[in-house]
């Protein structure tokens, strides 16, 4: 299962740093298995998602993430593989992964190759 073979990032300097920048105006795409385990926590697809293209992303209400509340994401246990890894990110543009220079904290975090392996299995679902 997809589950076992993701390597997230430490979330600390988010915590750490109250930040929760990346939950505004957020585009992260949704794996199969990120809907179905969101589904079973009985969340509707069309509530927290939203097709772009042939894909899902989450959805933003008032310009932020539906899942984040009073600054917290209210399903971090459970959160999207994406998330999990955020700030690493495949840049389409540039054709390769890096650390997204959208988030403040992006310097604090230690990325490891089990990340960046687990990035690519990620991109593979989509």
């Amino acid at each position: 299962m997809i589950d076992m073979l993701v390597y997230p990032l430490n979330g600390e300097p988010c915590l750490r740093n109250s930040c929760s920048r990346c939950c505004h105006e957020t585009g992260m795409l949704l794996t199969k298995l990120d809907i179905n385990v969101l589904v079973k926590l009985g969340y509707r697809l069309k509530e927290f998602a939203v097709r772009s293209g042939q894909n899902w992303r989450l959805r933003n209400l008032n310009g932020v993430c539906f899942f984040l509340k009073e600054n917290r994401c209210k399903i971090y246990k459970f959160r999207p593989f994406g998330c999990r890894l955020y700030p690493l990110v495949y840049d389409p543009n540039e054709g390769k992964i890096k650390l997204d220079e959208f988030c403040p904290h992006r310097m604090e975090f230690k990325v490891q190759k089990e990340n960046i392996n687990s990035l690519l299995l990620m991109l593979k679902y989509l």
